[in-house]
């Protein structure tokens, strides 16, 4: 445990930001879970509803520094490639 007040805050903010990153990482596995099932089921239009929500929260996740932009940006193509394919089949 420290004894330097600064540090003290700094461990206590590390925590608090460390829970918030973990609750936004949960949503964004379950929004794109939410594609996959989409997918799965084969309804193009509800899939692509679900991805352009995905993306938003792909996009607002590394708009706070939760993941880094370009991850964002390689899981939304992902997406976008798989939810095309099966609007196109």
């Amino acid at each position: 445990m420290a004894n330097i007040k600064s540090q003290i805050k700094r461990n206590k903010q590390n925590e608090t930001r460390h829970e918030r990153n973990k609750a936004v990482k949960s949503a964004l596995r379950t929004s794109t879970k939410k594609v996959q099932t989409a997918i799965a089921d084969g309804d193009a239009d509800a899939a692509v509803a679900r991805q352009r929500e995905a993306a938003r929260a792909l996009d607002k996740a590394a708009g706070k520094g939760v993941m880094h932009k370009r991850t964002a940006a390689r899981k939304k193509s992902r997406l976008a490639k798989q939810v095309n394919a099966t609007s196109a089949a």
